[in-house]
């Protein structure tokens, strides 16, 4: 008799363990897809974060060239006065210059304008080469202000 008590024990003692393992283990496989919805969550915010982040940052790129290209029509306008004073020989080649300075400034302005933001797969490079266009841009103008001086 104690052998078969024995063996029923230990019976039930492992079917006891088969069956407890068994809900934790579906107990675990809910939790980890509960914690994979969570992580999905967080990822789907953090990309909604991330693109907004890039409109702010594309638009306020957007404003300060503007400024900038604005600041350089009123260089121009400006100098368009100047000249308008001068000798007809200094005259007609600063006019030259500064009708290439005026076009590559209209320039500038379409292109910023052509800018779309939902090409933000593209706006590094756009936004590194356009900074770098500006500056040389700046640079001419520099030039030119320093031969009027």
């Amino acid at each position: 008799m104690k052998k078969i008590f024995s063996l029923l024990a230990v019976t039930l003692f492992t079917a006891g363990t088969m069956l407890t393992g068994c809900q934790s283990s579906a107990t675990k496989v809910d939790k980890a897809n509960d914690k994979v919805e969570g992580a999905k969550d967080k990822v789907a915010e953090a990309q909604q974060e991330l693109n907004q982040a890039i409109k702010d940052s594309i638009r306020q790129f957007k404003k300060e060239s503007e400024e900038k290209i604005s600041a350089f029509e009123k260089n121009i306008d400006e100098f368009k006065v100047r000249i308008a004073k001068e000798k007809n020989e200094s005259r007609i080649r600063d006019e030259r210059k500064l009708a290439e300075l005026e076009q590559q400034n209209r320039e500038l302005k379409q292109r910023l304008a052509d800018f779309n933001e939902e090409r933000r797969d593209q706006w590094v490079s756009f936004r590194v080469k356009f900074r770098h266009d500006m500056e040389e841009h700046d640079k001419a103008f520099r030039d030119f202000w320093g031969i009027r001086k």
